[in-house]
């Protein structure tokens, strides 16, 4: 995809499929967008369990969403919650995401006031646990 990221977009996506969240015990809903080589954008939410361990992150419902569409490799991620700061995703959603992205995937967070804060995968997750070492 060579034009520029449509962050907004994404933005407005994952900031709509965020009030899906089903989110019981925590009442942190998060909401995440990711943008495809041919344009597409797939959304996700956090899904909690009652059994906490089974609970899936929003990134994470995305990406799996994408695979199964068989989308490719994400172009770039969009996430939006509502916190003071806007919030990186956490660290099993950057193994997930170093899983099918290169490091310099661009990852941005909003929080509800605007705030946004930019990274790469690549500074979110430095030492990658990759397919390289198997």
């Amino acid at each position: 995809m060579s034009e520029e990221i449509p962050w907004e977009k994404l933005f407005a996506a994952a900031a709509e499929v965020r009030q899906r969240a089903h989110v019981p015990y925590s009442r942190f809903p998060v909401g995440a967008a990711v943008l495809y080589p041919d344009g597409s954008v797939v959304t996700g939410c956090n899904v909690e369990n009652a059994t906490y361990g089974l609970t899936v992150c929003a990134e994470r419902t995305a990406l799996a969403t994408g695979v199964a569409q068989g989308r490719g490799r994400p172009v770039a991620v969009a996430i939006v919650v509502d916190t003071p700061t806007p919030c990186p995703p956490c660290g099993i959603c950057r193994q997930v995401m170093a899983e099918f992205a290169s490091p310099e995937l661009p990852v941005r967070s909003r929080n509800l006031k605007g705030d946004e804060a930019r990274y790469s995968l690549g500074e979110l997750l430095p030492y990658a646990f990759t397919r390289d070492f198997l």
